[in-house]
């Protein structure tokens, strides 16, 4: 049996993170860059910290217990924002329309391609990010897409059993078909994980072309049916906790709302609801329990 100590504290990278200042990567190369400090000594990658140590990033220190809280977002993307914070050709982007931080920054969970709408977490804990993201936390994404072209029971077979793409082999867990006309029918289908393009590339690997797609679901959290296109809403503690045991996260040091901070969500709730936004095309489908 080993009589080596168990390490003391955190991993710095992962301290970064929760405390919103970007996701584990980013703050894995910032202390590649020497941007960290630790009681006034440039911080190396994969030192640990506890509570009693003086951190900052580019001379400022981490946000205090007092000013930091778990804070996610659910915006409805539309068409044509981009999922980056700056893009050189000057288009539009998701970070454009959400509210400011007073410290730490959103950071999102997943992405979304130019041509896809619908539902976009956004987070200040770099670590709730990372664990709704990463494939160990098997949380399924739910979309509706319309396809041009035939769609039979063999195809379908096929998407759901596993096809190879040029990054390995991909499936659908769920096909459940929502109507439409012709050779243009909307179908509702859902991935466990959260590969660039993903959906497109499984439907196109068929023959047919995808003519518009939203995500309408991720995990247990769906769209709200008064946040139109181009609207966000923050999501009360209960939910947050919700999404959290998801992640297998159950505690992440989340702190009672003040009296001013409820306030300031239900007034935001209430000003949505005066203007209703289009109604979902369905309530959304079983989850799978593949």
């Amino acid at each position: 049996m080993s009589n080596d100590a168990a390490p003391v504290g955190e991993k710095l990278q992962k301290v970064l993170a929760r405390a919103g200042l970007g996701s584990r990567r980013e703050m894995e190369r910032a202390i590649e860059a020497g941007r960290v400090t630790v009681n006034g000594q440039v911080a190396g990658l994969g030192e640990r910290v506890t509570e009693e140590d003086t951190i900052q990033m580019d001379g400022k220190p981490l946000p205090s217990g007092e000013e930091k809280r778990l804070r996610v977002i659910l915006y409805n993307k539309p068409i044509g924002e981009i999922c980056s914070r700056h893009d050189p050709e000057g288009r539009p982007t998701v970070y454009d329309r959400l509210p400011r931080l007073s410290s730490g920054r959103w950071i999102s969970v997943g992405r979304l391609d130019f041509n896809t709408s619908g539902l976009l977490l956004f987070t200040n804990s770099g670590e709730l990010a990372n664990k709704l993201m990463h494939p160990s936390s098997v949380i399924d994404r739910e979309y509706l897409v319309r396809i041009q072209g035939q769609v039979d029971d063999d195809m379908k077979k096929r998407l759901t059993t596993g096809v190879l793409l040029e990054d390995g082999e991909a499936r659908f867990t769920d096909i459940v078909e929502s109507g439409g006309e012709g050779t243009n029918r909307w179908f509702y289908c859902v991935v466990m994980e959260g590969r660039n393009r993903e959906v497109r590339r499984l439907w196109e690997s068929q023959g047919v072309r995808v003519s518009r797609l939203k995500r309408v679901r991720y995990g247990s959290v769906f769209i709200p049916s008064h946040v139109r296109v181009g609207q966000w809403i923050e999501m009360e503690p209960r939910e947050i906790d919700d999404l959290c045991i998801t992640a297998g996260l159950p505690k992440l040091g989340q702190r009672p709302l003040t009296q001013a901070e409820k306030e300031t969500l239900q007034r935001q709730r209430r000003k949505l609801r005066k203007s209703p936004g289009q109604g979902q095309q369905r309530k959304p489908t079983r989850r799978s329990n593949n």
